[in-house]
């Protein structure tokens, strides 16, 4: 991650959940899940939860001293920021630190460990992670974020506080998902061109199948409202009655499922079983 010249900025409009942090920074939970919002608004109140633990105020965070400014840059000598948004996130980075985790913060405040788009963890690290909030330690606290607490270890969420940004009112998929989920309609009407995208290696991992996942289930929300902001949402009133939108509906969650688990799957054959189920 590129620190933002403004770190928070992507906070607007999640004026609640800032609220709702400043209202337990007297006693702190040694872990929190942030979800909902966007990728950036989650990672900016992350940032924001650390700034209010470590700013000189003792406060709202004044964005000017030295520990605030850090924070933002992700220079600070309390802060371990780790983003899953550059891959997964692997079970080494997790128990390099342990040691870390297990002495008190260098400073005044708390020792902050935030994960961003933490649903990319591998099993692994989850677990190991897990270890580490089973052995609590003064001082030191955790950032979960994650576009929905389903997709992270029960276990983990289970012993974290969650707090819920403003979900955003997206109804069209960005244009790199919106091509395979038009592919994947194609192929439930003409049973051609699926294949092709799933069987190189390498062509699917797990977050691109939940985002086709995700945005097929975007798609049939338009479909069965009757807004059809989409061609592909309106391709699909036409092509199907409400039961066969239901069965569609059945099998995205069967598959966002199967993809949240803990366990080894392959996301292609995942993506592949969602295709056939509908011919």
């Amino acid at each position: 991650m590129i620190p933002n010249a403004d770190p928070l900025a992507a906070l607007v409009g999640q004026e609640h959940a800032v609220r709702r942090l400043n209202a337990i920074a007297a006693d702190p939970p040694q872990s929190m899940v942030i979800e909902g919002g966007d990728a950036d608004s989650r990672v900016a109140l992350a940032l924001y939860w650390a700034m209010r633990l470590n700013c000189v105020t003792g406060s709202v965070p004044c964005g000017q001293c030295p520990a605030c400014r850090q924070i933002g840059d992700l220079a600070f000598n309390d802060l371990l920021f780790y983003d899953g948004r550059e891959g997964l996130i692997k079970v080494e980075s997790v128990r390099e630190q342990r040691s870390t985790w297990g002495q008190p913060p260098h400073g005044d405040g708390h020792r902050v460990t935030i994960f961003a788009e933490a649903q990319m963890f591998m099993t692994e690290a989850a677990n190991a992670l897990l270890k580490s909030l089973e052995e609590p330690r003064p001082g030191n606290v955790f950032v979960l974020a994650a576009p929905q607490r389903e997709r992270l270890l029960e276990t983990l969420v289970s012993r974290s506080w969650v707090v819920t940004l403003a979900w955003p009112d997206i109804r069209e998929n960005e244009p790199a998902i919106a091509e395979w989920t038009t592919a994947l309609v194609g192929f439930w009407q003409s049973g051609r061109g699926w294949f092709e995208r799933t069987s190189s290696k390498g062509a699917v991992d797990k977050h691109l199948a939940m985002q086709v996942v995700l945005g097929m289930q975007r798609e049939l929300r338009e479909a069965l409202s009757g807004s059809c902001a989409t061609p592909l949402s309106a391709s699909l009133a036409r092509s199907y009655d409400l039961r066969g939108l239901r069965r569609i509906g059945l099998a995205l969650d069967q598959a966002q499922d199967a993809l949240n688990t803990q366990v080894p799957v392959n996301p292609a054959m995942v993506l592949d079983w969602v295709a056939t189920r509908m011919i």
